[in-house]
């Protein structure tokens, strides 16, 4: 079964919400990590509306796991990335004006700055996930890219209100993750998984690792965040 690593963001959001100093995302991923979580995983946007450098210092220090940076391509985030040195990227598409991340990359198209971004972690030997979607052509793309490990946007399937389109959608990401693992890339998926609808996820053999958040400090603003974090270790039966 899946490693979980847990993402705190949401942790930083309720923060940012008051501009003051709680609560705090080193904190809680703390008491993730004694909950279960196998990983602690961030996003360092360049809007800069949840997570903080400062955060990602103090979890790069703290924390007993694996910590996964979840990343755009700009000059900035990637000098950061550079020098914090995470144990994994996860390069991601951003954009300002989403809510949370909508799709996985294009990588449909030649991006000279995405191999460009790639080659300067592998130089650090940073390993390099790709935030992809579920899809054959994605996945080819990924690898000859240079890609460690491939991550796959679980969203649609997260969405779908029928029953129909829910076995479709994890037809595609079983599908995605087989094809991935027959070219040794390392499956990981994530995005809107909650629950309800990560244990069918977590049963697809080729994935090592979920990546959820949002559910996961939902869920601690009621029973605090390290019986959150149990719940769901159990759940997806680690």
């Amino acid at each position: 079964m899946p490693r979980l690593s847990v993402n705190v963001d949401h942790v930083a959001t309720l923060r940012e919400a008051r501009k003051v100093g709680e609560p705090d995302p080193a904190a809680a991923a703390l008491l993730a990590e004694l909950g279960g979580a196998e990983g602690i995983t961030i996003h360092l946007r360049r809007d800069r509306r949840h997570i903080q450098p400062r955060d990602l210092d103090l979890l790069r220090m703290m924390i007993h796991t694996k910590l996964n940076l979840e990343m755009g391509t700009s000059e900035e985030i990637v000098k950061i990335a550079l020098k914090t040195k995470p144990d994994l990227a996860t390069l991601v598409p951003e954009k300002e004006t989403e809510i949370t991340t909508e799709g996985g990359l294009d990588l449909s198209k030649e991006d000279p700055r995405l191999k460009e971004v790639i080659s300067l972690l592998h130089q650090i030997e940073i390993p390099v996930s790709l935030f992809i979607n579920p899809t054959p052509n994605s996945v080819r793309k990924a690898h000859k890219l240079g890609a460690n490990v491939v991550e796959l946007h679980t969203g649609p399937y997260a969405e779908a209100t029928s029953f129909l389109d829910s076995a479709t959608e994890l037809e595609r990401i079983a599908g995605a993750a087989a094809l991935a693992k027959k070219l040794d890339l390392e499956v990981h998926a994530g995005h809107g998984l909650n629950y309800q609808n990560a244990r069918k996820i977590c049963l697809i053999e080729e994935i090592e690792e979920v990546s959820i958040g949002h559910s996961i400090v939902a869920r601690a603003c009621l029973v605090g965040m390290k019986e959150a974090v149990r719940e769901m270790v159990r759940l997806v039966g680690r």
